[in-house]
């Protein structure tokens, strides 16, 4: 049989390269060393078969289903697996059920795996949690969401937690490495050359999905015909075919892209720019609304520039206005510029600082009254009252300034906005200073 017969074959039986691939046992599990390498805490239950709730997270290709599988393959519990996209309550039923009879009457306890968990509602995380608790089933949950935001606080605090990695470039090669010398399930049996640089661009494009790696491999091999000596050969031009744009993990509503959006925010605020337009390039090409990214930048010149550079925010707009008024992909270059103006501006959370203080203190302290000096004098009767007689003009006084009163008096001489030495502010501050002397002189 010649590899195009076993293409053929593969293809009736509708088993692609990455299921054919799985690993059956520890030993072939790749990756994922941090749980599951020689003496770490899952690999020593896993071998004794004393296995207690646990939840698997972590991006897709990772291992989670196959170290799953691997369990299915050695515990002598009875084992079954469930998708959350496709069950319900009434499935959750019956197979709770079923598990409380095979307890009941073969002494047999049961390993539930449900792939994609995080597609549970509360209600169906709530139909498992007494049989979980009782024992009466062992649940291994799958998810590529966090698990603190998708899954019940009950159920997660009767389970462990074990986080996934991303394959590494190391691990993605040994995976393809196995698949072409592996004469069983792989391409073992048939001549097959790869070049290194083709082979690197395969682990390179991948991005730590093993699943998307294998996939590329077999499609180079079942697209390119053999040479005369009946040789297979894949050069970097078919490996490129085969995976031309590197997959980018990345949920608008999950967890990675609050990860993302987090380390936009933090590069900003860290004045790196260069690290600002990576992840405000990731963002671009995973499809973000560029709304939200301009409301960011418009948040952040606020935030993080605030009056140290003014200039931040009415650039911020001008990017916002820009993603409205010409769209993308051309306002790709103003929201950049902002992102670079922000990240490169002197930084000071002085304006936050200060807002959020006063929001405090309207709070938790007395409502003050408005000094009369300060009240509106203008409607009939208020000067009878004595509202704003007392007041001073400030544009009479030398200098646009005059010392009086503007809080309630209980809080006199309180400061809300303390300006750094940083940027525009360092003029603010000197300005400041100087008023404040001439409100409290020294002694």
């Amino acid at each position: 049989m010649d590899l195009f017969d076993y293409s053929k074959e593969s293809r009736k039986t509708g088993v692609p390269l990455a299921n054919r691939m799985r690993p059956r046992t520890l030993d072939e599990f790749i990756g994922q060393d941090q749980i599951v390498g020689e003496g770490r805490l899952l690999r020593r239950a896993i071998q004794a078969d004393k296995l207690t709730a646990m939840i698997f997270f972590g991006p897709p290709g990772t291992g989670k289903t196959t170290l799953a599988k691997i369990i299915a393959n050695t515990t002598s519990a009875y084992f079954q697996q469930l998708n959350a996209v496709t069950s319900g309550v009434n499935d959750i039923r019956k197979m709770t059920s079923e598990a409380k009879e095979r307890l009941k009457f073969d002494d047999q306890k049961t390993v539930t795996f449900i792939d994609e968990i995080h597609r549970f509602n509360k209600s169906q995380q709530d139909a498992l949690l007494p049989f979980v608790e009782d024992g009466t089933i062992i649940l291994i949950g799958a998810t590529t969401e966090s698990p603190m935001f998708e899954i019940n606080p009950a159920l997660l605090s009767r389970s462990t937690l074990f986080r996934f990695e991303a394959l590494t470039d190391y691990d993605i090669q040994r995976v393809l490495e196995q698949a072409l010398n592996d004469q069983e399930r792989g391409y073992g049996r048939y001549a097959i050359e790869i070049d290194q640089d083709a082979l690197q661009h395969l682990v390179n494009v991948s991005n730590g999905d093993a699943r998307t790696a294998l996939s590329a491999l077999e499609l180079a091999v079942l697209t390119t015909p053999p040479n005369k000596e009946g040789t297979i050969y894949i050069n970097l031009e078919t490996a490129e075919e085969s995976i031309q744009e590197r997959v980018l993990q990345y949920d608008k509503s999950g967890d990675n892209h609050y990860d993302t959006v987090s380390a936009f925010i933090k590069s900003l605020r860290g004045s790196d720019p260069d690290a600002t337009l990576y992840w405000l390039a990731k963002m671009m090409i995973a499809g973000e609304d560029p709304r939200f990214i301009a409301r960011r930048l418009y948040v952040h010149a606020a935030e993080d520039v605030g009056l140290s550079d003014p200039n931040a925010l009415l650039i911020a707009q001008a990017a916002a206005y820009a993603v409205e008024f010409i769209g993308m992909p051309e306002a790709r270059i103003p929201l950049a510029e902002a992102a670079l103006y922000i990240a490169t501006a002197p930084k000071s959370n002085s304006v936050i600082m200060g807002i959020d203080s006063a929001l405090e203190t309207v709070k938790k302290e007395r409502t003050g009254q408005v000094p009369i000096h300060l009240r509106d004098a203008h409607y009939k009767g208020a000067s009878k009252l004595g509202h704003g007689i007392d007041y001073k003009y400030p544009h009479d006084y030398p200098d646009g300034f005059v010392d009086q009163n503007y809080l309630p008096d209980h809080l006199l001489g309180k400061t809300f906005y303390v300006p750094t030495p940083r940027g525009h502010e360092k003029t603010v501050k000197k300005r400041l200073d100087y008023w404040r002397s001439k409100k409290h002189p020294p002694k």
